[in-house]
């Protein structure tokens, strides 16, 4: 047996940005699994258990989980490798990733490489490269919703737990509605893609009307119900749960 490691513990930012990271499907791979090192790390699993499940080798783990350790965060990136000595120096890059992160352009809601690029003094493909690094996407939005209920958190609970554990010989759907969905059709059949262009479709369409879709999901078969209405009203919305 190897010797046993110390705890790994993460704040709530550490948490936070590692989790982000984990669940990205945008990143490097390599660093999304870097990521899921140290969560799985300081959930208490071993190196031997990491490997395992991840597909890599202990000393790889054991590697990224010691960076971690030394470096927070930032040394799970990998560092910038042009093909000749880096001519741009650290705090040059702390500046970039500084004015990316806690800055906005006048003229805009984003940076985008050209605007950096011309703040900075630095290449356009300097600052990509720097951007590609660090995992920085200013272009990209990630959308959330806080509710005001009061009572959210046991309702969550409510729902997952009857999920998690459904009552004995019932049938647990989980249902949703989509209103005013546009029924149009193209005036031309589409162009199949080919060599050299992409698939074309015209911009014309004939409109017919509107309709409502019911849909339900079958959690102990994985199946679909569906259900189109002309309507959107609870009499549709009751019919459709019979």
């Amino acid at each position: 047996m190897g010797r046993p490691k110390a705890t790994l513990e993460l704040s709530s930012g550490q948490r936070q940005q590692l989790e982000s990271i984990a669940g990205s499907r945008s990143l490097p791979a390599g660093l999304v699994n870097r990521a899921r090192i140290v969560l799985m790390s300081a959930a208490g699993e071993t190196n031997q258990q990491i490997a395992r499940r991840l597909g890599l080798s202990q000393a790889t783990v054991g590697k990224w989980r010691r960076r971690f350790w030394q470096q927070d965060v930032t040394g799970l990136h990998d560092e910038l490798r042009p093909g000749r000595p880096r001519s741009i120096g650290d705090e040059s890059i702390a500046r970039l990733v500084r004015k990316t992160l806690e800055t906005k352009p006048q003229d805009g809601t984003h940076w985008s490489l050209r605007q950096v690029a011309r703040h900075t003094q630095l290449s356009k493909s300097t600052v990509h490269r720097i951007w590609q690094a660090f995992g920085l996407q200013p272009h990209r939005q990630r959308h959330f919703k806080l509710s005001k209920d009061p009572f959210f958190v046991e309702k969550v609970r409510d729902i997952a737990g009857l999920y998690l554990n459904p009552p004995e010989n019932a049938v647990v759907l989980c249902v949703d509605e989509k209103s005013q969905i546009q029924a149009l059709e193209r005036t031309q059949p589409m162009l199949p893609m080919g060599l050299g262009y992409v698939e074309g479709v015209t911009h014309d369409y004939r409109r017919h009307g509107t309709t409502t879709l019911f849909a339900a999901l079958d959690t102990a078969k994985g199946t679909v119900i569906t259900q189109c209405r002309r309507r959107h009203r609870h009499q549709e919305y009751l019919n459709f749960l019979r």
